[in-house]
């Protein structure tokens, strides 16, 4: 059997281990936060992954064919490296683990140590229940859904992003109590720093980012903003539109149906402009879907948006009460519902053109909540001392 992970209450041996896509935040922010528990940590990484952001948008039989083979082929490398890592406690598998952490299994028991998967997004969730793109009741979503099950029984710890979605994890797939436990995303702070909130007039510049998935509820924003340049009375408002995905065509006509002047669209831009991005922005923008994983998970993008000091609106839902409550630069609108959101951002938006409003909007943007690696850290910590 493995051994404690803190016996003596020794800090615990760490290990990284996988196929994991550092082009992840997450990932990059998790391992940082094992290295602070552990100086020594050793990583070995092979990511058939590289270059591709939304795994969703993976088009072709050669495509898949190609990535499915460099996939395979990382395996027999990752387990000979493996077998050579020095001694350790616990192997930490980042996300998108599923099969590394089956492969792993024997080999991690063979050299006593216990495994941490950081499933983060359950793969059966995001593909079947949120962007739909296997029925439910077909075979291959039952496939998937017993396989995850079966990479969550080798995990001796799973680790998800709130409290809302380990709870949803746990009952999926039955696992025992204190076996899913929590780390939040968080913010790169070297990155996303909190700059002073301007005084401004003029139009008022709203930001949004992010993949275009099912989860972000664009449509709800598209129809918002339509809703808003029907109002006389609205302030002037200029919406900037960053990203690509799954929904790009058909949000991009709906754009075009509406007729929406106030838009500028931007495919893409480096994820290191993101900062200045936001800075430039007067109000930016969460996510807004209705219901199922929009209210289990809190995205990188408004721990981004909270370190770095900019009102944000998003959907109300109990994985966003964990960190924020609403006030003056926090707005949390009702999940799918476009009249909850136009009355926010014109609200907002007045807010922040409002000489006498500016300075408690300013000062609550500058404390808002930032969640950093050390935050990370810790609660990595509590997490592995469940194992001991």
């Amino acid at each position: 059997m493995p051994e404690a992970v803190n016996p003596g209450k020794a800090p615990p041996r760490l290990t990284v281990w996988g196929t994991y896509d550092t082009g992840k935040p997450r990932v990059r922010m998790l391992i940082e936060a094992a290295r602070r528990l552990d100086p020594e940590l050793v990583a070995v990484n092979r990511n058939p992954w590289a270059g591709i952001e939304d795994k969703s948008q993976v088009r072709g039989i050669l495509a898949w064919l190609r990535l499915i083979v460099a996939w395979i082929a990382s395996y027999p490398i990752l387990i000979y490296s493996y077998l050579r890592m020095p001694r350790h406690d616990v192997v930490i598998v980042p996300y998108l683990g599923n099969l590394d952490v089956l492969l792993l299994w024997p080999f991690a028991r063979l050299r006593g140590a216990r495994i941490c998967w950081d499933m983060f997004i359950s793969l059966y969730d995001t593909v079947v229940e949120d962007r739909q793109l296997l029925p439910r009741t077909g075979w291959l979503a039952r496939l998937l859904h017993w396989a995850e099950s079966l990479s969550v029984r080798a995990a001796d710890l799973v680790l998800m992003d709130t409290q809302e979605h380990a709870r949803y994890v746990a009952e999926l797939y039955q696992a025992p109590p204190g076996k899913v436990r929590v780390t939040w995303v968080g913010a790169e702070t070297n990155l996303f720093t909190k700059t002073p909130l301007p005084a401004r007039q003029g139009p008022v510049r709203v930001l949004f980012y992010g993949q275009f998935i099912p989860l972000h509820g664009l449509d709800t924003l598209v129809t918002a903003i339509a809703q808003i340049q029907d109002l006389a009375t609205a302030p002037e408002l200029h919406f900037t539109i960053i990203g690509s995905g799954q929904e790009s065509a058909r949000i991009d006509r709906l754009i075009a149906e509406q007729g929406l002047r106030n838009i500028e669209r931007i495919a893409w831009v480096d994820y290191a402009e993101l900062p200045d991005r936001i800075a430039a922005a007067d109000i930016c923008l969460g996510i807004f879907a209705e219901g199922g994983k929009a209210q289990r998970v809190i995205t990188n993008k408004a721990f981004q948006i909270l370190a770095s000091g900019r009102p944000l609106i998003t959907s109300d839902s109990p994985a966003m009460r964990e960190l924020v409550q609403p006030d003056e630069a926090i707005r949390l609108t009702r999940p799918g519902d476009p009249a909850s959101l136009a009355e926010q951002l014109v609200a907002l938006a007045q807010a922040s053109r409002d000489p006498a409003r500016q300075p408690v909007l300013a000062a609550e943007a500058g404390q808002m909540p930032g969640v950093d690696v050390e935050r990370i850290a810790a609660q990595l910590r509590v997490c592995l001392e469940s194992l001991a």
